[in-house]
């Protein structure tokens, strides 16, 4: 037996933390570690296995022979082997194979705090250490400000492996060609952050991340762990925020896993009641044992040390939180109080947050969770679980319910839209419209949309303006910010030709302004999670399926009047209450040219005017566009100009034909004659690298369709009509 030198990394005070469920900075202490003892360079290892009767270190440098570097047990029966191996360093290859009490069974696993794994199939975990210097300095000192809950948070969720691929050569993008094209991209739709699928190592493709083998280890299909951490530095360095997806609810079963460690039920709970999901053929973490505890939140922190992530949106809580979850009955055993909660998963959930909020106090955790289990987003000391946001499944399920349904058929469903209302602001939600809503037979958000093409694309802009308008986060997943046709195929690219098409073009236009418009709109973002933030004008409006209501911020005059027509039926002279009296403008449009609507039904400032409607004082008529949402904004009275440039203005104007809109709409809708040629939005967007040009953006001016008796649509006063309650859907 080749020596193995006795040497530890642990003091007693860490073995008493770990052993307490208290020692969050494992990754310091377990796994391989690259040091020098008596002059020698060679590799610390360290691993708990409580019920192995002998551990060895085997790999490339010893032939993998069981026999050759057999690791130390520590003598306070913590269950901790280490050891000391010269001469081993970077980029050597290993396993651990384990001798079990329980019937001598022999397992090789790889390292559960492995820093680096192989590229699978294969399954060993290697020896590794970088230095790299981070440059985000800048970004760093204000992430308080930037990831603030009254801050603008739009998220692009990313799927590294089908993001973008190269077909010829079919291999996946690097880190490094990644951090130059993903990067470039982001910026130019303007979301503020990116959330990553899980990039932790992980076995199976099919698994899209989410069965996770190597928590320690950025996944090493697309290079090594410090290109990884350039490009999260790049992200950073363009003001881009970096969301992880961790999954803490579930493990694989894979040889080489967690799964039976040591020939016991090491991290997975003993009872299969609570320690498998049937749906998914996975392990159960043991939430409740200390140690396993120490594991979870050590790997939470590890990612916001040492790949400076931005915050963890934290997957399947509710598979969590519930002992019955996808549970028969008889196949669940209530909690000491009878009921159905998880206590230990409480409580871990609880420590985790608090653990991470404490030390990084300028991340946000974001929990998808698809119950009504109360007070998800709300602080610990309050009774809450602590995340910063959760994801609101119910207005995603409604919201595509509806926005599926032929225009017709709306007026029927309008609390589909209104009823998100009721709890809006129970909880800091962020509005996800995921990976999960474009698999598994489901169609893409686009294949959704009823109608011929021109209506499909109409219903998206509308779907998307109303979602980015909507109180809360915004999330959406690579492929729908152009209208993806097909749903997603996680083994290859995104459709890009598709943006050879106008309509495709107008839908990622959309996205890019509706970004600019949450960020640059403090109505937007300033009470996005209060209900002082929103108030409504109009939701019962069954008939037209039209809404309308007030987005506010911290001042009342950066207040926004949003409406939104559910039919392809232009609403002309349509009136609406307004708060007060004054000049209001269109400031977005979703029917505007540049998104390849008619840009026919736009609207020029509109003075209010002194008549009650929707039990206010003051009203307006406006032009809501057929499936379209219109945005307006008071404005500072000005004096008329007399500049020699308004007379040929007002001759345009008269030289103006007049044409009334048609009731209804069944394709594109014609356009309002005018006699005045205009050009068209552009907004193209060329970015070298990294740095981001805009070009001039031009608008086409638009003339006022004539009043017309059989086109007003203005609605009577009518007075608040109490909602009914019900609670937020279960996925």
């Amino acid at each position: 037996m080749a020596k193995v030198t006795p040497c530890s990394r642990f003091t007693d005070f860490d073995i008493n933390l770990f052993l307490a469920g208290k020692h969050f900075r494992l990754y310091e202490k377990f796994g391989s570690h690259i040091m020098e003892v008596d002059g020698i360079k060679g590799t610390y290892f360290a691993v708990w296995a409580p019920s192995a009767k002998r551990v060895s270190v085997v790999g490339d440098f010893n032939k993998w022979n069981e026999n050759a570097h057999e690791l130390n047990v520590r003598w306070d029966k913590s269950g901790v082997w280490e050891g000391f191996i010269p001469k081993v360093g970077l980029g050597n290859i290993y396993k651990y194979k384990i001798t079990s009490h329980h019937n001598n069974i022999k397992t090789e696993k790889a390292d559960p705090y492995a820093r680096r794994a192989e590229h699978p199939p294969q399954t060993a975990s290697i020896v590794w250490e970088d230095d790299y210097k981070w440059k985000d300095d800048d970004w760093m000192s204000k992430r308080k400000k930037n990831n603030a809950l009254d801050a603008p948070y739009s998220v692009y969720e990313v799927h590294l492996s089908s993001w973008k691929r190269h077909e010829k050569e079919d291999r996946f993008m690097s880190y490094v060609e990644l951090a130059d094209d993903l990067v470039a991209y982001v910026k130019k739709m303007k979301f503020t952050h990116v959330e990553l699928m899980p990039i932790m190592e992980f076995p199976y493709d099919p698994s899209w991340g989410y069965q996770i083998t190597g928590y320690f280890a950025p996944t090493s299909r697309f290079g090594y762990p410090e290109e990884f951490k350039f490009l999260v530095d790049t992200l950073h360095k363009n003001d881009i925020g970096v969301l992880l997806d961790w999954v803490p609810s579930h493990f694989p079963e894979d040889a080489h896993g967690l799964g039976y460690f040591d020939g016991s039920c090491l991290y997975e709970h003993p009872d299969r009641r609570k320690g498998y999901h049937h749906d998914w053929k996975s392990l159960i973490f043991n939430y409740g044992r200390n140690e396993v505890k120490s594991f979870l939140i050590s790997n939470a922190l590890f990612w916001l040390d040492q790949y400076h992530a931005d915050g963890l949106r934290v997957d399947a809580v509710a598979s969590m939180l519930y002992l019955d979850y996808s549970r028969d009955e008889g196949d669940w055993e209530p909690n000491m109080y009878g009921g159905r909660e998880n206590l230990d998963a409480v409580a871990f959930i609880k420590e985790m947050n608090e653990a991470v909020y404490s030390n990084y106090p300028d991340v946000q955790n974001i929990a998808e969770e698809s119950t009504a289990f109360p007070m998800v987003s709300r602080p610990t000391f309050s009774g809450g679980l602590g995340f910063g946001m959760k994801w609101m499944m119910g207005w995603m399920h409604d919201s595509l319910e509806y926005f599926g349904k032929p225009p017709i058929y709306r007026q029927y469903h309008q609390n589909d839209l209104t009823f998100s209302m009721t709890y809006a602001f129970s909880e800091n939600f962020m509005l996800p419209l995921s990976h999960d809503e474009v698999v598994y037979g489901k169609r893409s958000i686009l294949g959704r949309m009823p109608g011929d093409e021109w209506q499909r694309f109409a219903n998206l802009r509308l779907l998307y303006s109303y979602m980015f308008t909507h109180p809360g986060g915004k999330l959406l997943f690579m492929g729908c910010e152009f209208g993806q046709n097909n749903e997603w195929n996680f083994r290859s690219s995104l459709d890009w030709h598709l943006l050879d098409s106008k309509f495709h073009q107008g839908i990622q236009n959309l996205i890019i302004d509706l970004n600019g418009l949450y960020q640059s709109e403090p109505a937007m973002y300033e009470q996005q999670f209060s209900g002082e933030g929103f108030e409504w004008i109009a939701y019962d409006d069954h008939k037209n399926s039209v809404l309308v209501y007030i987005r506010k911020g911290n001042d009342s005059k950066n207040d926004i009047i949003v409406a939104c027509n559910m039919t392809p039926t232009p609403m002309v002279n349509y009136g609406i209450g307004m708060p007060h009296k004054g000049k209001i403008q269109e400031i977005f449009n979703s029917d505007d040219e540049i998104y390849n609507g008619t840009g026919d039904f736009k609207n020029k400032v509109i003075t209010t005017k002194k008549a009650e409607l929707h039990n206010r004082e003051h009203s307006a008529e406006i032009i809501i566009p057929p499936l379209g949402m219109v945005a307006f904004k008071y404005i500072k009275s000005t004096k008329p100009s007399k500049k020699a440039s308004d007379k040929s203005i007002v001759k345009e104007k008269a030289k103006t034909v007049k044409k009334s809109p048609k009731k209804v709409v069944k394709t594109k809708p014609k356009a309002v004659v005018s006699d005045k040629k205009t050009d068209k939005k552009k907004s193209d967007v060329i970015i070298p690298k990294i740095e981001l040009v805009e070009k001039e953006i031009k608008t086409k001016s638009s003339v006022k369709p004539t009043k017309n008796k059989s086109s007003k649509t203005t609605s009577k006063s009518t007075k608040s009509k109490s909602i009914p309650k019900k609670t937020d859907k279960k996925e």
